[in-house]
């Protein structure tokens, strides 16, 4: 056959396994151009507001989503998080860009290492009928404990260093998934008394009290609190999870402390 010929060398499942190889390396470079919709540009500490870091391939051009209550929301845009990212109460151990952070003030509130929150929207989550998905068993009589379990409702709460934080008053259910995600608990103080939200992954309920080993006594009374009574928005949750994912390493000294 002359010069040129293609198919005594090419046969046409290895021109198939070729374009294959071409279709997978644009996927690849499609979802990781994607991907940076939200976090990017990358914030540099010390060269905030002069470096861009957002790598290969280039942040994409912004794409509208509509949501479900009608809003369009960018990707990227002024409403991600490609925005400023919010100051939190930290510094650096060695005083400069790369060393260990720690947090300033409340350890509990500073919003660093397992006391980070996401900036998600400031709105309640709702059910596919856009109700409150997250409400106390007081607004929504048709949910309620099962008989053969311990109502924590009337039971006090104790912190890990066994000192009492408050008494349990009630339970905020999720309407969607129909289980219990916070108990509501009143804690007095000299001052005043109010009352804070513990998510149910960090209680163990007994017999006649309610356990909570990741902070102490004292701390229930700086919980972040709701905006509204009987209603909680996603921020909100984030930020009453943060605080009590912070006790985990922060509550006591010795848990920053080496296990040996």
């Amino acid at each position: 056959m002359s010069t040129g010929a293609i198919t005594p060398y090419i046969d046409v499942a290895q021109l198939v396994l070729y374009l294959f190889w071409i279709f997978f390396a644009g996927l690849i470079y499609y979802l990781h151009r994607e991907n940076k919709r939200e976090g990017y540009p990358l914030e540099s500490d010390g060269r905030r507001g002069r470096v861009v870091i957002q790598g290969f391939p280039d942040v994409p051009p912004p794409k509208s989503f509509r949501m479900p209550s009608g809003q369009v929301f960018q990707a990227p845009g002024p409403n991600s998080l490609r925005q400023p990212f919010p100051e939190h109460a930290e510094r650096t151990t060695n005083g400069y860009p790369g060393t260990p952070i720690v947090p300033t003030g409340n350890p509990l509130l500073a919003g660093v290492g397992p006391g980070a929150w996401a900036d998600r929207a400031d709105v309640p989550d709702t059910t596919l009928d856009g109700d409150p998905r997250i409400v106390p068993l007081r607004m929504d009589k048709s949910h309620g404990v099962v008989s053969a379990d311990i109502d924590p409702r009337g039971l006090p709460i104790y912190g890990c260093d066994n000192i009492r934080g408050g008494t349990v008053v009630d339970l905020w259910v999720d309407r969607s998934e129909a289980i219990f995600r916070y108990l509501e608990v009143e804690t007095r103080s000299d001052s005043d008394s109010h009352r804070v939200l513990v998510p149910m992954t960090m209680v163990k309920v007994r017999d006649r009290f309610v356990d909570v080993r990741s902070i102490c006594g004292r701390q229930f009374a700086d919980v972040p609190t709701t905006r509204y009574p009987g209603l909680i928005t996603r921020l909100e949750e984030d930020r009453i999870c943060a605080y009590y994912g912070a006790g985990t390493l922060y509550a006591v000294p010795s848990r920053q402390e080496p296990l040996l």
